[in-house]
């Protein structure tokens, strides 16, 4: 699911792919639903592709993000009044407390909790996609 989501340097928000040419992407922006082409120039990076820094290894953002969804009741965290009180670390610590607090910087705590709030605002609720003992059917729920 989060595959779909993307980050684009340069653009705030997330964006949802909506088809792909050759060398284009075409997005469209979470929330205002405004579509626009993303090129290959750009830097394009995948919310399943992205990792948060661990003591125990790297660990998927879907994995995070639903920590967050369980840590906050499905809510949205005011992010500015954590950044006005100082308490973006406290905050995810609370949620992750295992992070490697020399690699993740508060820029990435502000990111996720500004993203995580992007994706229930458009109506997600889980990040991790359901682990199935038989590979076929997570190979057909892929692809519908």
């Amino acid at each position: 699911m989060l595959k779909e989501i993307l980050s684009i340097t340069g653009k705030p928000g997330l964006f949802k792919i909506i088809s792909q040419g050759k060398g284009i992407l075409v997005v469209e922006e979470l929330g205002s639903g405004r579509r626009f082409p993303a090129h290959a120039r750009d830097k394009v990076v995948s919310l399943g592709d992205i990792a948060m820094y661990t003591e125990s290894g790297d660990t998927p953002l879907g994995e995070i993000l639903d920590k967050v969804y369980a840590g906050h009741d499905g809510k949205a965290v005011d992010v500015k009044e954590l950044v006005k009180n100082k308490g973006l670390r406290a905050a995810f610590e609370a949620i992750v407390e295992d992070y490697d607090r020399d690699r993740v910087y508060e820029n990435d705590i502000k990111k996720l909790f500004t993203w995580y709030n992007i994706l229930i605002a458009n109506g997600f609720t889980k990040f991790t996609e359901e682990k199935s003992e038989d590979n076929n059917n997570t190979e057909e729920s892929a692809e519908g």
